[in-house]
């Protein structure tokens, strides 16, 4: 084997990868779409296990910028969740949002008064 052989059969290696990397993108996103049917995902993934070059290409000409919109959406949608759950956990540092927690959680009797004492002298620390 030369180094030409190799480098050739480096270069359809990559493009193997390039062209399942795209049919798969273009499956999960003909599944991921609301506005088509049951019938209409089909017909799709027939026509990309008969013709799937001819059948990537048209799809990505006549729902492209519909694949990008959903891809902004699911990753606008995403980074909101995200954005939620650091705030839920996220520590306050504030000690007087400490000692106010804690006094609701020892005016509904969750925590004792001894528990309230050391959280407060925590917070104040």
């Amino acid at each position: 084997m030369t180094l030409t052989d190799w480098l050739w059969w480096l270069l359809a290696l990559f493009f193997m990868v390039i062209f399942f990397m795209m049919l798969f993108r273009i499956i999960i996103d003909i599944f991921r779409s609301d506005d088509m049917g049951g019938w209409g995902k089909a017909g799709w993934l027939i026509l990309l296990i008969i013709f799937p070059l001819i059948g990537m290409l048209i799809y990505v000409i006549a729902r492209g910028k519909g694949m990008a919109a959903r891809d902004v959406k699911e990753m606008s949608q995403m980074q909101a969740a995200q954005d939620d759950y650091i705030r839920s956990v996220a520590a306050t540092n504030d000690p007087t949002a400490q000692i106010k927690q804690a006094h609701d959680l020892l005016s509904s009797g969750a925590i004792s008064q001894e528990e309230f004492d050391a959280i407060k002298a925590k917070a104040l620390a």
